[in-house]
């Protein structure tokens, strides 16, 4: 009998448990696919007692997936490593499920940012790392529960130097599994248009402390989100990014269709008082921008200010 394919989904929460539960749901009982929930914890004993809950504006699911382990020596040696982390949790995690990684393994992150792979690459430099996109409203609500909150639900990636065999087995295997999937040409592009569109609005709301709704029925705060969305778009281009030449509107309509009383999981973060997001939303476009003379004065601004609080 042939091994089977082993897909592991670290970090279920709103991303991991959506696209990990529908891929858990619909190989339970597969002699092809195996899936592994990486989690631990209070979410971990939940979901092993009643599986994971995925609450959808559709209707819900309950995910029942086989294993969940949060050890690498438990987990071993898996085909694709789904990494659905928060980007500060992202080097502890490589390093510490390095021995699930081998010479034949994908790593996809699916995190907010735009220099995962660069990370990656860094500590494991021999692996082979796609690079990923999702966009979907999703949260964990309480252990073991994930609440999606949008219509859209798309899972996009790709890998320029990649095998375009195993990046169409994977991407056959979501679409078998009921995901809404795009095996991009050009997921930087993807990528990076995304970013400039949450970098800006997290940037603003956490900075602000208002919702989208607040930042665009002032004139003041609305231009400088527009400012912010064009010193990042400038940054993607000066970066050799072939995004969308009228990106800096496409990406003002986008927050224009957001619900008014929308705001940021950074800006939700800085709320908490926990770890947030602020060196991979806002750090990193300040630091290339230095590096590649590209002026952001807003951006320069928001970040010294939210980096003292």
């Amino acid at each position: 009998m042939s091994k089977k394919y082993r897909i592991g989904v670290l970090g279920i929460g709103g991303v991991g448990g959506y696209f990990g539960g529908k891929l858990a749901s619909h190989f339970v009982d597969s002699n092809e696919v195996e899936i592994i929930f990486i989690a631990r914890g209070e979410n971990a004993k939940a979901i092993q007692t009643n599986g994971l809950k995925v609450v959808t504006l559709n209707g819900e699911f309950i995910a029942k997936p086989k294993l969940v382990l949060s050890e690498p020596s438990e987990i071993g040696v898996v085909d694709v490593f789904l990494v659905c982390t928060k980007a500060y949790d992202l080097e502890e995690s490589i390093k510490k499920y390095r021995d699930c990684v081998g010479e034949n393994t994908v790593i996809l992150p699916l995190l907010n940012g735009v220099n995962h792979a660069e990370t990656i690459k860094q500590i494991l430099p021999e692996a082979e790392v796609w690079n990923g996109c999702v966009f979907i409203v999703a949260r964990l609500i309480e252990k073991g529960i994930v609440k999606v909150d949008s219509e859209i639900k798309l899972f996009q990636f790709g890998c320029l130097n990649g095998s375009k065999e195993k990046l169409e087995r994977f991407e056959n295997i979501l679409r078998t599994a009921g995901i809404d999937v795009e095996l991009s040409e050009n997921i930087d592009k993807t990528v990076w248009e995304k970013f400039i569109f949450i970098s800006s609005l997290a940037t603003l709301t956490s900075y602000l402390d208002k919702t989208k709704g607040e930042i665009l029925s002032s004139t003041e705060h609305r231009q400088t989100l527009i400012d912010l969305i064009a010193e990042v778009s400038n940054l993607a281009k000066a970066k050799n990014i072939k995004v969308n030449e009228n990106i800096e509107q496409i990406t003002l309509e986008k927050v224009n269709k957001t619900p008014p009383s929308s705001t940021s999981s950074m800006h939700a973060d800085f709320a908490k008082k926990g770890k947030t997001e602020l060196e991979t939303l806002t750090g990193y476009v300040v630091q290339e921008a230095k590096l590649l003379n590209v002026a952001t004065p807003n951006y320069e601004e928001l970040y010294n200010e939210l980096k003292k609080r």
